[in-house]
């Protein structure tokens, strides 16, 4: 498959020429600042820095005959993966990036990816090689390379490769929240194309200083977090992910301690700061700076924006930070995005409108209502339109369907799924021949120009002829008991006698499990068994979910912490879910009243 293809450009041709530039005009800049245990110890690189240990990087990957080549990029979070990942652009090797191994867990996920983007290296640290030998037994092809050895005057047999706006720079990896994950195509041009609408719509200066925890091997961290502060001439400042879950507080006092700008992260990193961060922790934050609190989680909760602000404006964070956003790794990364100086716009909808009918309405005092959160509307060059999935005929204002999107950050297809590709990005409204689309598999609508998402079109629920989110059924469930934890639910159906029956799966918090049967090798706790708070807990969900959404739980599982499967990004990977569920499933009968016993495997 050619590495060329056709694209617009940006200010800068490719990225390469983009640190180059930042290289020659702000040698010593601080570019990259890591904090090692995500609080005090760190470390930091200029840009003549990266550039150098990039051209040395490169040096050997072309020695090697690797240019045009896809090269992985196994590394654990730090420095060494930002130069990993410009070594590759400065080599013109295709980079790679990719969930790090870690012990003790599957590799299948990334085996699957080696299978697709068939890579003829993997550069990694020294620390990691070890890990990689069950890799190297099943992909002999591809040789592993420790970047971190290769000394600094490599970088003198670089030899400049010939490249622009065309040339594919990465193929970004899909989270697999709804299906197997697929490499998207992306250019130069489509980066950095994308790379100006977030400057623009963050009105990012080099005076500005970007604060993240986010994967750098996800849509979200590498182009948002990592790219964007370069393309700016901004500072970013970067921890592991691990050190934000471990302690949500690191992530808010580097904001504070580095006068962070900007800063963000789905829904579940501001529901964690308002729940572990204590009182007298938030007297020693100074939130004030922070003038761009981005929001990317599909959809977006109100209820979470509302309780963060509530609890964080004693620190000097204001609503107006707020900046619900709306994108994909298939259109780089940012499609939508409000505005910077006003509160997130909401409305409410009746549920019933969400429901089955085809248009939404207006708040009406005798509906159910649900608060939804608007994600901007078109940026500059870039189109939104709502169609029917079925017919494919343009939906009209307020009226739900699929979110379909045009402009120069729309990838350039599926890395080897040809058939996959002309589905998803070469869609065209079969009423206007307007064209082509990507086809994002979200559903939404635009009210007065505005873009609200509802939810994920290959999750949705249906029973009985009604839809169903199964994001509102999953917050239902999480809060019908103080014993499940917050954002750890997934509600999905299952075909139970050719009729489509509702499953909740639920995970037991750490403080509660010991109360709960002891789980099996899967992770299920009985919840049939002699343990009363099982019992309970799967009526509580039963319950409240019955009077809440007018359906009947057929099964619930529940599960020990960390049971419910997520992507890199902390999104519900609900089709795993259901495939765990029938795998583990033991027997067809009923479960009558206090759910299913799940046995191991």
């Amino acid at each position: 498959m050619s590495s060329r293809l056709s694209q617009p450009t940006a200010d800068f041709s490719t990225l390469v020429e983009l640190l180059r530039r930042r290289a020659l005009d702000q040698p010593t800049r601080v570019a990259y600042t890591y904090l090692l245990d995500g609080e005090r110890q760190e470390v930091d690189l200029d840009h003549a820095g990266l550039d150098r240990r990039a051209r040395a990087i490169a040096a050997e990957l072309q020695s090697s005959g690797l240019s045009g080549e896809r090269v992985l990029l196994l590394y654990p979070p730090g420095l060494e993966y930002v130069a990993g990942f410009f070594g590759c652009l400065y080599a013109g090797a295709i980079a790679v990036p990719v969930y790090p191994p870690r012990p003790n867990r599957s590799f299948a996920r990334l085996a699957s990816i080696i299978e697709n983007a068939r890579p003829h290296a993997a550069l990694t640290t020294g620390a990691t090689l070890s890990r990689l030998q069950p890799l190297a037994e099943k992909f002999p092809a591809f040789r592993t390379l420790a970047t971190e050895i290769l000394p600094d005057d490599r970088a003198r047999e670089w030899r400049e490769p010939a490249l622009d706006g065309d040339s594919l720079a990465l193929l970004q990896y899909t989270s697999g929240s709804t299906a197997e994950p697929k490499g998207v195509m992306l250019s130069h041009g489509n980066i950095l194309r994308n790379q100006k609408l977030i400057r623009q719509a963050f009105e990012h200066t080099p005076d500005s200083t970007l604060v993240g925890w986010l994967p750098l091997y996800h849509d979200m961290g590498l182009i948002g977090n990592l790219l964007q502060p370069l393309y700016a001439g901004a500072r970013c400042v970067l921890m592991a992910p691990e050190a934000f879950l471990l302690k949500p507080l690191r992530w808010l006092s580097a904001i504070s301690k580095y006068r962070a700008h900007t800063s963000g992260g789905p829904n579940f990193a501001y529901n964690l700061c308002v729940r572990k961060i204590r009182p007298e922790q938030r007297a020693t934050l100074d939130l004030s700076s922070w003038r761009v609190a981005f929001n990317g989680a599909e959809p977006i909760r109100a209820q979470d924006l509302d309780e963060f602000a509530a609890a964080f404006a004693p620190c000097g964070f204001r609503r107006e930070a707020f900046f619900p956003c709306y994108g994909l790794a298939e259109a780089t990364l940012m499609v939508s995005g409000g505005s910077k100086n006003a509160a997130p716009l909401t409305i409410e909808v009746p549920a019933a409108r969400l429901s089955g009918r085809p248009t939404v309405e207006e708040f009406a005092e005798d509906n159910e209502v649900r608060t939804l959160v608007g994600c901007g509307g078109n940026l500059p060059e870039q189109k939104i339109v709502i169609a029917h999935p079925e017919s494919r005929t343009q939906c009209v204002a307020d009226e739900v369907g699929e979110i379909w999107v045009a402009g120069p950050g729309v990838a350039l297809g599926y890395w080897n799924r040809a058939e996959e590709t002309e589905q998803t990005f070469r869609a065209y409204l079969a009423d206007t021949g307007d064209g082509p689309f990507l086809r994002t598999g979200d559903l939404g609508f635009l009210h007065d120009g505005e873009l609200f998402v509802t939810g994920r079109l290959k999750d949705l629920i249906i029973i009985g002829g009604d839809n169903h989110y199964p994001q509102d059924i999953e917050r239902t469930a999480e809060q019908s008991h103080p014993a499940l934890a917050p954002g750890n639910c997934a509600a999905f159906s299952l075909d139970v006698a050719g009729e489509q029956q509702l499953a909740v799966m639920a995970e037991v918090g750490r403080r509660h499990a010991q109360e709960c049967l002891r789980p099996d090798a899967s992770g299920a706790f009985d919840s049939n068994g002699g343990a009363a708070l099982n019992q309970e807990i799967v009526r509580a969900i039963r319950r409240a979910v019955a009077e809440e959404h007018d359906l009947r739980v057929h099964q619930v599982w529940l599960v020990r912490a960390g049971g419910v499967p997520k992507t890199s990004s902390g999104k519900i990977q609900r089709h795993l879910c259901r495939a765990q569920f029938l795998a583990h499933y033991n027997g067809a009968r009923s479960d009558g009243e206090y759910g299913t016993e799940i046995s191991g495997k």
